[in-house]
């Protein structure tokens, strides 16, 4: 069974970074493609990142790109989400997700999710 554990969040003012880390064990971590959502209070899980189980193929919402980046570490088993420029609208519980050689930016495509990591931006 995969199980994902997400960390690196926490409190940061606005035009600050944070880096998400997601720790994934149970299976081939190279077989999977892996997702970042994130979901704030009162509205519903969004998608922020993708990236695919093979080569290098990332995606990223709108209102990502060029602030976020997307990456995987195959020998770590560990997909990282960079986030640069933080504002306020970025609060939220931040959310990897794994799917079975999966590139998808829709959460219902994947299968194993974490915990979640919160990530809190002031103004």
């Amino acid at each position: 069974q995969v199980q994902l554990v997400e960390s690196g969040g926490g409190l940061v003012q606005a035009g600050g970074s944070l880096r998400l880390s997601c720790t994934f064990s149970g299976r081939t971590f190279s077989n999977y493609g892996m997702g970042w959502f994130r979901q704030a209070p009162g509205k519903e899980r969004e998608f922020v990142s993708a990236h695919s189980w093979i080569g290098t193929m990332t995606e990223y919402s709108d209102s990502e790109k060029g602030r976020f980046t997307i990456s995987r570490d195959n020998a770590k088993n560990t997909l990282y989400l960079q986030m640069n420029s933080l504002k306020p609208e970025d609060t939220a519980v931040y959310y990897c997700a794994a799917g079975l050689r999966l590139y998808s930016n829709s959460a219902s495509d994947y299968d194993y999710w974490g915990q979640g990591t919160q990530v809190t931006v002031s103004s």
